[in-house]
């Protein structure tokens, strides 16, 4: 599982012409769901995002977490985390998830997200979306669930 975050102080996700969901200051957060990938997957990167310390304290330092700080999260699907580009100029998606693997993990990672007592909001499975934001810092980071089993350099 692969999770782009960026904090932002807003964020908005149109479908078909309607916003269908809408945040304010929080996280951006863009997740693709690989073949393999899991509800353990799901949990270890929603509480990792909820507790990232990216937010600025009163002395400026990052040292508050999405829960510190009240944001929300809006939760967008983004099976192209998963494009193989190593040949030629088409990516392949062969190694992202199914649909019907895919969704049940990403509201599953949203539900985690919200049992922390996060607001989340988000787009919708499988549609085309356009996703406005306004980047906070800026500051994005990425979370991969393959890299959480390996030992640190």
């Amino acid at each position: 599982m692969r999770v782009i975050i960026q904090r932002v102080s807003q964020a908005s996700v149109e479908v078909e012409g309607r916003i269908v969901g809408s945040i304010g200051a929080g996280l951006l957060v863009l997740i693709g769901i690989g073949q393999g990938d899991g509800e353990a997957e799901a949990q270890l990167l929603a509480e990792k995002t909820a507790r990232l310390r990216i937010f600025a304290d009163d002395e400026g330092h990052l040292d508050r977490s999405l829960i510190d700080v009240g944001g929300a999260a809006l939760v967008i699907s983004q099976f192209t985390l998963y494009a193989d580009t190593r040949r030629g100029r088409r990516p392949s998606f062969t190694d992202a998830a199914p649909p019907e693997v895919a969704a049940p993990l990403v509201e599953s990672y949203a539900a985690t997200l919200r049992a922390l007592g996060v607001q989340v909001e988000s787009g919708i499975f499988g549609f085309h979306m356009r996703v406005t934001s306004t980047n906070d810092g800026p500051v994005t980071i990425s979370l991969d669930s393959e890299l959480f089993s390996q030992p640190r350099r």
